[in-house]
């Protein structure tokens, strides 16, 4: 079997379109670097005072430590529910799976603002109750982020079930195993890619998300997206510039980890 190599044409063209697409990113760098207050290109002179301030700043460690808190509890919650409905769904085919998945694929295409305003009118409610997890809360505000990666958890679980032969299914039933059995002795171990990835997927989009929270949080919880926000809304901080840096270069760093794994298990 023959192999496809790029053309020199090819290559030049593709990296020209990479640098296209990373100029954005690129020219965070520099304005992280820049000795002014305001945010702007640096003018000769070169300052880490803002990665300083990142350090000093206990806004800043508080925040990516909450933010890490509410994703990986998002990430567990959505991706427990997002098994459980998809199991349910590809093993005893309800009459009505059609409508079920498209009720809960229903995030997805909902303009964000609208699930914002529900999820805050929600919250508020559940803050007359307990105010551990209504509004302005670290657990509030992971239950509604759920509530938005759900959706993306089950269209990659129900892929990996798709490429699932249902025979070893029907064989494990036809031995007597009971369905907790069949789930977690057959099912799950078939799709344990998958459910790692919708489980990272769901960290992800929990770690970025902006719009809903806005919405549920004030002061109390401030995500490192919001206080990113705040900074460039209020006083334009520069040390927003440089804490992109540190999550590009972490980003950068964790997917060299990655092809380096997979290269050395190849």
């Amino acid at each position: 079997m023959t192999s496809y190599r790029p053309g020199p044409v090819a290559l030049v063209l593709g990296t020209l379109v990479a640098l296209f697409l990373l100029m954005p990113l690129l020219a965070v760098v520099p304005v992280s670097l820049t000795p002014s207050r305001m945010l702007s290109m640096p003018s000769g002179e070169l300052s880490l005072r803002h990665y300083r301030t990142l350090i000093e700043d206990p806004r800043w460690l508080q925040s990516i430590l909450l933010s890490l808190r509410i994703g990986i509890v998002s990430s567990l919650i959505s991706t427990v529910l997002a098994l459980t409905f998809s199991l349910g769904i590809w093993m005893f085919r309800p009459r009505f799976s059609a409508l079920l998945v498209g009720f809960v694929l229903l995030p997805m295409v909902v303009p964000p603002v609208v699930s914002a305003l529900t999820l805050y009118f929600l919250l508020t409610s559940i803050s007359s109750v307990s105010k551990a997890i209504g509004y302005d809360s670290w657990l509030g505000v992971a239950l509604a982020h759920s509530v938005m990666t759900v959706p993306f958890a089950v269209v990659l679980l129900l892929v990996s079930l798709s490429q699932v032969d249902r025979r070893i299914d029907l064989a494990a039933r036809g031995l007597g195993a009971s369905v907790w059995e069949r789930a977690t002795k057959v099912i799950i171990p078939n799709i344990r890619f998958g459910l790692l990835t919708a489980a990272l997927l769901s960290f992800v989009l929990s770690w970025e998300e902006i719009g809903v929270t806005l919405f549920i949080t004030s002061v109390d919880a401030i995500t490192l997206p919001r206080l990113m926000w705040m900074g460039l809304r209020d006083n334009i901080n520069p040390a927003v510039a440089a804490i992109s840096v540190v999550l590009i270069l972490a980003t950068v760093a964790v997917l060299t980890a990655r092809g380096l794994l997979t290269r050395s298990k190849g």
